[in-house]
């Protein structure tokens, strides 16, 4: 049995999960609750980097972060499901991927700046720049948004977009109708995406 350590909240971890179902490959990983914040969790020593997700393999070798895992995942479905083999489609996904990979990293660096720091010491500046990523992003996916598939760059914009929609109360989806009806066919057609929302 694989282990996938993450937790609700995460879209990173919601990726793996999608990405399993996609996959057929759910009954062979079991999730456990991790806590980042947490010293005694057993999550910096899986990763030294003390970050989720990490799939503990059967041997024991750990895998992170999301793009490895679901590159293993995809291997061991067969290969060429979640990234395609054919040149142009393989590295259109992959690069979707690095695009909403870094829209969510934007916007979960905005959440620990407003958790974890003093409100004294909060940066405005930094903020700004996070959330310019994060405009910069979703203006680029709306101009070509992915197809209805399950490949790891549609799969990280529907996470992506609801990651937003968790912490940021939907705010994006006034001013890019456009996503808001991809991401509508993509929870049609991926019933995954709505089982592993946070709750």
């Amino acid at each position: 049995m694989l282990v996938l350590r993450s937790s609700p909240p995460s879209p990173f971890g919601r990726k793996v999960k999608i990405a399993a179902a996609a996959l057929g490959l759910s009954d062979r990983i079991e999730i456990v609750a991790t806590d980042t914040m947490n010293p005694d969790d057993p999550i910096r020593a899986l990763n030294p980097l003390g970050k989720i997700p990490a799939l503990v393999l059967e041997d024991g070798l750990v895998l992170f972060d999301s793009r490895v895992i679901l590159e293993y995942l995809d291997h061991l479905a067969g290969g060429g499901r979640l990234i395609p083999a054919e040149p142009a489609a393989r590295f259109a996904a992959l690069r979707l991927q690095a695009l909403a990979d870094g829209l969510m990293d934007a916007a979960l660096l905005q959440i620990y700046e407003a958790r974890l720091r003093e409100p004294d010491k909060r940066s405005e500046r930094w903020l700004e720049s996070q959330s310019g990523k994060v405009t910069r992003a979703l203006a680029a996916i709306e101009a070509a948004p992915p197809a209805v598939e399950t490949t790891v760059g549609a799969i990280a914009t529907a996470c992506a977009l609801g990651y937003l929609d968790l912490r940021f109360e939907g705010g994006w989806r006034a001013t890019h109708p456009g996503l808001v009806a991809w991401l509508d066919a993509f929870r049609a057609a991926v019933p995954a995406y709505d089982k592993t929302a946070p709750h």
